[in-house]
């Protein structure tokens, strides 16, 4: 006999264990060394889709169904084929947007609304209490059951236990209490928990293995292999019509589908899932892995489902064991004590991880979208002028865990035993299916408005408490059964079961009917009705077109604050030592040394700082902290009219320049005709006029667009206003930064250019630019490898000349290196008498014919010269001139489609060579 205590010990044993590995995972990541980072990991943790419902429900739905318990299946294989175009679109933005949570995702979508935020958190609440009430049930239920080895005594027959001896309650508190040790020791800006998720890949592995094993004695150790166990089925008439579950069933097709949908849904929006599909997640590219491993997971551990059922129903014919419990019971029956056991650490494996990532997700949801947005508004309570919050909102999450499953274990004792296992999961799967619209409305729909998303969850909950969760309340006595029966007051449209006479469906079916068709409805309705704020119009461009913007953006603002008060602000929530290296990291990225009087809080840098918030608290409440430390200021009328001004002066200058490109277009084509030595000029002068009327024409039509439109309706919204003036502005920044570059070519070819030349450590001078530039490189997911010697000889030449030709040639490889897989590697060289640099990307690479016109101002274009079209840019031409300056050369190896390596050379400082500093050599 399996006494209480060996169980327990077992128990606590194996939970003891899954925190070790967890512990080792978290140092093998503070250590850099992160396990989380194989794709296999990843792809494990996303079966804790896998819970008490799949170890212990899917036999029991097998033996009322057959093969009915499929569709739970089929919707997860097939969604996870469209996470490459679904998934890694949402990956894409929560990473850039430091997404923390499935409600911070909403909330953020949407303007960054924390009503929206805190209604997602709601329904999540509400609709993931029953899920998790079902994982206590198994637990505790299989422990009554095993309690009691060599006999088979269902749960049902003992009758209900007070509750401070009721094992369900003893199982919630313990599972609290590990999963505040699981998820919250510390706090995590980036929301990540690789212990946590190193164990639930472990758990995987064992709940696994032990289903696999009970299925494989059922099989072949109680039967003689799945033909006598199936051919013993078919002579059971009660067996032999689950092979045929639609035949005669009304409805059954209906509830198919919807199942099919619904499991769908479920593998994206259940709270737990997109924990670790998409929080957890650390490398984009583990999706193209676990689009066949989750599916080939899915498909193990179901193959015994239906023998288990079948073996089950065989083995006890009576149907006095519970359908639910026939993994654990066969194994009883047949005196196996040793698997027994096994499968109740299997099936606790199996709720024990749901319930870890479940109510970590949950409590970050309640915290950051929920009542963090709340507290902070409250300005009695002064929390923003409090040096450390850290500890708070560890409290906080730790609260919720505890509490979340205290009313787990109240809807268990309330309504948890009038329902099966996979009728308690349908009910949480169909509340988490609310979210579907407004989330991926959100992602692909860029008109979808916060009114509308807001009245479609709302009226999408409302229906699922009614047709659902109600219901449940009802059989359970809680509820009169006439309300079932007739309906509220009587009125028999409004029954729950049959609202407004929809009948002959199952309950999921028709509850999920409504509950979209309202839910669709409104989203769809409402925002095409109304209309965007300026915050919706700028989060729905970042989230939609996500691909191809580089960033979430800043976007135009004007205001005032202190970078010492922000970072005092962002070191409240995140701790002193997290900031204070996020900051550094900032200013690094910038050249600036931290702390210092040159770093700015502009527009970038707030934004930088509200980013590096919304990762500890959720978007909506960073929102309001930055409103409370930032003021922002709007333009005036009279600044707004200096700028109308200036534009129109930009437009009238564009009609005298493009009447002065005609002028010298003819007299280029004179001097050619007249003078060839004068030919090199004359070309100077079409490339200028060429290059610089159509760089011009582009943004001064820009610029006279919106200049008519602010001049002509004084109406305009300030944001719109704002808005087309950030568009002058970068269109201004354009044009100041082609004039440089056209100028400085001038001075180079002239002999006028400023050369301040010195000896210099070209190793140095490298590895300070690298460092310059690797947080851009970073932002657009392109690998910077650098390839230096230890040191090298001195070289004459002048240091700011040499980083520009270097920040040329690594923004020209940033720019034509893939996102997301680029690699750019640098190197340097020493060789005889002279120093090498590579810079060498993965790019399209350069055409064979065009490489001899890389570094000129002019292209080939067939068999002519014409001037550089627009965007090749006029960089490499003045690299090629500070190179050969210095008494180097310039060149280009390439084959199109395997990227191009562009190097130069320096020659080396002879001993005692003089340095000439001024014009010229």
């Amino acid at each position: 006999m399996l006494k209480g205590w060996v169980i327990v010990t077992v128990s606590f044993a194996y939970l003891g264990l899954l925190f070790a590995i967890a512990y080792y995972a978290d140092k093998r990541a503070d250590s850099g060394r992160p396990v989380i980072a194989s794709p296999y990991v990843y792809s494990l943790s996303l079966a804790v889709y896998a819970t008490a419902w799949t170890f212990y429900g899917s036999v029991g739905r097998a033996a009322a169904d057959g093969v009915g318990f499929l569709p739970i299946y089929i919707g997860p294989t097939l969604m996870i084929a469209l996470w490459w175009v679904v998934l890694r679109k949402i990956l894409r933005i929560s990473k850039r947007n430091r997404i923390t949570s499935l409600a911070d995702f909403v909330a953020s979508r949407y303007g960054k609304s924390a009503l929206l935020g805190g209604v997602v958190t709601i329904i999540a609440v509400v609709g993931i209490v029953p899920y998790i009430s079902l994982q206590l049930k198994a637990i505790s239920s299989s422990y009554n059951i095993l309690v009691h080895y060599p006999g088979v005594v269902m749960p049902a027959a003992l009758g209900a236990a007070p509750i401070l001896q009721d094992t369900a309650l003893w199982v919630a508190l313990i599972l609290a209490l590990f999963t505040i040790a699981f998820g919250t020791r510390h706090l995590d800006a980036a929301e990540h928990h690789p212990g946590m998720v190193a164990a639930i890949a472990f758990e995987s592995l064992v709940k696994l293995l032990a289903f696999v094993a009970v299925g494989v004695f059922v099989t072949w150790g109680i039967y003689d292999g799945f033909g006598d166990l199936f051919g013993r089925a078919a002579e059971v008439p009660r067996l032999s019509q689950l092979l045929m579950p639609m035949e005669g069933v009304a409805g059954a097709y209906a509830s198919w589908v919807w199942l099919t949908i619904l499991s769908m849904l479920a593998i994206m929006f259940l709270p737990r899932q997109f924990q670790v599909a998409v929080i957890e997640n650390v490398d984009e590219s583990h999706l193209k892995k676990a689009i066949w491993v989750f599916p080939a997971y899915m498909l193990a551990i179901n193959i015994f489902v239906l023998p288990i059922a079948f073996g089950g129903r065989l083995h006890f014919p009576l149907g006095d064991v519970d359908a639910d419990t026939f993994v654990l019971t066969l194994p009883m029956a047949e005196k196996q004590e040793l698997l027994a056991l096994l499968v109740f650490i299997g099936g606790l494996s199996a709720a024990t991880g749901m319930v870890i990532v479940e109510t970590i997700a949950l409590s970050t949801m309640v915290c950051n979208d929920l009542l963090m947005p709340v507290l902070l508004r409250l300005k009695r309570l002064r929390l923003a002028e409090l040096p450390d919050l850290t500890g708070l909102l560890l409290a906080i999450r730790r609260g919720v865990i505890v509490l979340v499953l205290l009313l787990g274990y109240l809807y268990f004792r309330l309504a948890g035993e009038a329902y099966a296992l996979v009728s308690i999961g349908l009910i949480s799967f169909a509340a988490v299916a609310q979210f579907a619209p407004v989330v991926l409305g959100g992602i692909f729909w860029r008109g979808a408005t916060r009114s509308g998303a807001l009245a479609g969850l709302l009226a999408g909950f409302a229906i699922w408490l009614y047709t659902l969760l109600l219901p449940a309340l009802a059989r359970s006595g809680w509820l009169p059964i006439s309300f079932l029966e007739s309906g509220p007051f009587g009125i028999e449209l409004l029954r729950p079961l049959a609202l407004f006479g929809l009948s002959g469906l199952d309950q999921i079916t028709h509850a999920m009917i409504w509950s979209m068709l309202a839910n669709i409805g409104l989203y769809v309705g409402v925002s095409l009705s109304g209309t965007q704020s300026a915050a919706e119009r700028r989060q729905a461009s970042v989230f939609v077109d996500v691909f191809r913007h580089e960033s979430g953006g800043a976007g135009f603002w004007r205001g005032t604050a202190s970078p010492r008060d922000l970072y005092l602000m962002l070191a409240r929530f995140i701790g002193a030592a997290p900031a204070e290296a996020t900051i550094a990291d900032y200013a690094r990225s910038r050249a600036l040394p931290w702390p210092s009087d040159d770093l700015v809080a502009d527009a970038e840098f707030v934004h930088f700082v509200e980013t590096q918030l919304a990762g500890a608290i959720g978007s909506s409440s960073a929102r309001i902290m930055i409103a409370s430390a930032v003021k922002e200021e709007a333009l005036t009328l009279d600044e707004v009219g200096t700028i109308l001004d200036e534009a129109s002066q930009v437009v009238l200058y564009s009609h005298q320049l493009e009447q002065k490109s005609r002028e010298l277009e003819n007299a280029t084509a004179e001097l050619r005709a007249a003078n060839e030595r004068l030919k090199e000029l004359d070309r100077l002068k079409d490339d200028f006029i060429s290059t610089v009327s159509h760089e011009l024409r582009t943004p001064l039509t820009s610029i006279r667009a919106f200049s008519e439109i602010l001049l002509g309706d004084p109406r305009l919204a300030a944001d719109e206003r704002t808005k087309f003036l950030g568009i002058i502005t970068r269109e201004t920044e354009r044009l100041t930064r082609l004039i440089n570059q056209v100028l400085d070519i001038a001075k180079i070819s002239s002999g006028r250019a400023d050369w301040q030349m010195t000896q210099v450590d070209v190793r140095e001078v490298v590895a300070d630019t690298l460092a310059r530039m690797s947080q851009v490189f970073r932002e657009k997911g392109v690998l910077l490898v650098e390839q230096l010697p230890e040191r090298t000889p001195p070289v004459v030449a002048d240091v700011d000349r040499l980083i520009q030709v270097l920040l040329n040639l690594l923004s020209n490889a940033l720019k034509f290196s893939p996102e997301g897989r680029g690699r750019v590697e640098v190197s340097l060289r020493v060789l005889a008498g002279e120093l090498r640099i590579d810079v060498r990307d993965n790019g399209p690479g350069v055409r064979e014919q065009d490489q001899p016109f890389v570094f000129d101002k002019f292209w080939q274009a067939g068999d002519m010269l014409v001037a550089k079209p627009p965007g090749t840019g006029l960089g490499l031409h003045i690299s090629r001139q500070i190179v050969e300056h210095f008494g180097g050369r310039m060149w280009v190896e390439s084959r199109e489609g395997a990227g191009a390596c562009f190097s130069f050379t320096l020659p080396l400082a002879a001993t005692g060579a003089s340095l000439q500093v001024g014009p010229g050599r």
